[in-house]
């Protein structure tokens, strides 16, 4: 078993993950932001005007 996603999806911030498990598909979705450091992190939280790219992410994931 690899540790490298099957595919990603981007669009903005948001990010699918698609990862292959022996044939059954899951999916991260998460949203890219930088903190006061201007390190870059990820979280699972969105925000009302993620929505549509999530939506779309989401969309485009679907194996």
């Amino acid at each position: 078993m690899t540790n490298q996603p099957a595919h990603k999806v981007k669009i903005g911030l948001i990010t699918a993950t698609i990862w292959d498990n022996d044939g059954f598909h899951s999916v991260d979705v998460t949203r890219s932001y930088k903190t006061g450091d201007g390190d870059w992190k990820n979280t699972t939280s969105f925000a009302q005007g993620d929505l549509l790219n999530l939506a779309k992410v989401a969309e485009r994931a679907e194996i």
